[in-house]
């Protein structure tokens, strides 16, 4: 079958189409025909080598497809059989074929499609997560959402207001800018234009906001941490430019501010929260009350390209890999 894998750590050149053997599912896995993938910064931390990983490495972490074999030693009440469309939160699923634990997948409802199963796992619970579990927000709150326009930014902004928050949202572009108001911004600076800090001081009169949800990293902490309001949490979640070197416990006490730096994994570790929140997640798409905003569609040869447009911040909404 053919993979996208990497030997070395490295820049979008190291991802090499490959041949590989079909994978056979231990009795504890399923074995999914890939539909679709989706295409997150992750997969670059990990091609990198600022996440580690043993090498080689199939590139990818969600998908979506259907059910073609299942291990002896699923459980039932997972609810999975062959020929089930589902969705993955899984590694290794830029590929034809991938065998996963049962226990990170999930069997999409009527409503929704592979193609947006697969664009929605990973970003749509790293959202969902943050507004639910590292600052559980709540209605009448003002949230700050950075890159508001992205995949998932636009999604962090449609779950802030459907959970009755204000949100200010960011982004570099007037095209971005319309894309992050469609998604439902009540307000968006243009941080290429204004400045972020000011305009946040005057929209919430000098207060700041209840949450600050920030993936950017490094170029944005300090203004990140001054617009969260005394009491307020700052939720950091990625690294788009750069790792943060280090935050000094005394600049959280000048206005009693939660630092939170919180990893999915460890907010669906058990088979029972992922199943929640996904569930919520998956309703939410269902419902229309969060869509799928598609960026860009690629193939398995050209999964480095889609990688580098995503750094480079070529492209609006979430990216796929059609398999």
């Amino acid at each position: 079958m053919k993979a996208v894998q990497f030997t070395e750590h490295g820049g979008s050149e190291v991802l090499k189409l490959v041949d590989i053997p079909k994978p056979s599912p231990k009795p504890n896995e399923v074995l999914i025909k890939v539909e679709y993938a989706g295409v997150n910064f992750v997969d670059t931390y990990v091609r990198s080598g600022l996440y580690p990983t043993a090498l080689p490495c199939t590139t990818g972490r969600e998908g979506a497809g259907v059910i073609e074999a299942g291990g002896g030693a699923v459980p039932a009440e997972y609810g999975l059989g062959v020929g089930d469309r589902v969705a993955v939160f899984a590694p290794a699923s830029a590929a034809e074929y991938m065998a996963a634990d049962a226990k990170t997948v999930l069997k999409l409802p009527e409503g929704v499609s592979t193609r947006d199963g697969a664009a929605i796992v990973l970003q749509g619970l790293t959202a969902w997560t943050l507004a639910r579990d590292a600052h559980e927000l709540k209605a009448g709150e003002v949230a700050l959402v950075q890159a508001a326009a992205g995949g998932t930014g636009g999604l962090l902004v449609q779950m802030c207001k459907a959970l009755g928050a204000t949100v200010i949202g960011t982004t570099s572009t007037p095209e971005k800018v319309e894309v992050a108001k469609a998604h439902g911004c009540d307000y968006v600076i243009n941080y290429s234009t204004h400045n972020v800090e000011e305009e946040v001081s005057r929209i919430t009169g000098g207060l700041g906001c209840h949450a600050v949800f920030s993936g950017i990293g490094k170029a944005t902490v300090q203004a990140d941490m001054n617009m969260t309001r005394r009491k307020g949490t700052f939720v950091t979640f990625g690294n788009s430019s750069g790792a943060i070197d280090s935050i000094r416990p005394l600049d959280l006490s000048k206005k009693n501010i939660k630092l939170v730096r919180p990893t999915l994994g460890n907010y669906i570790a058990t088979r029972e929260e992922f199943v929640t929140r996904s569930t919520e997640l998956l309703d939410l798409v269902a419902k229309g009350s969060v869509k799928v905003t598609i960026g860009g569609e690629y193939s398995l040869s050209d999964v480095g390209k889609a990688q580098d447009d995503l750094v480079g911040r070529k492209t609006i909404g979430k990216l796929v890999v059609k398999i």
